[in-house]
């Protein structure tokens, strides 16, 4: 879980924790992808908007370490705002993959679970 804001990255961690899931998150894009373990982790939850680095590049950088890593967006922006810059990881991935910030609680791990259960 990578998301700059502490309240929300607090927020989506404890939900998921009371989901079952176990959760590693970061305010800090950098700091995520120099602990990142390739074959570790099943699912990276993202936010689009971050410092250093914007949740995109961060998903390349993790991609090209495992491929086999799913990821979903979280983002309180538009996503058409983004289209013409990321349309690769957009494309790549599929819009399934965003969820639009403030989320219910159910339906964001209902969202997760859905993704996790891809092939």
């Amino acid at each position: 879980m990578v998301d700059d804001e502490p309240d929300t990255n607090m927020l989506y961690h404890s939900i998921l924790e009371r989901a079952g899931y176990t959760v590693e998150s970061y305010e800090n894009p950098l700091l995520a992808l120099s602990n990142f373990t390739p074959g570790y982790y099943d699912l990276a939850v993202l936010d689009i908007r971050l410092p250093k680095m914007n949740g995109f590049e961060l998903c390349r950088k993790l991609r090209d370490l495992d491929n086999r890593l799913k990821i979903c967006f979280l983002t309180a922006t538009e996503l058409l705002y983004y289209r013409e810059t990321d349309s690769d990881v957009i494309d790549d991935l599929g819009t399934h993959c965003f969820v639009s910030k403030p989320v219910d609680n159910e339906d964001f791990v209902r969202k997760l679970e859905a993704i996790l259960l891809q092939k």
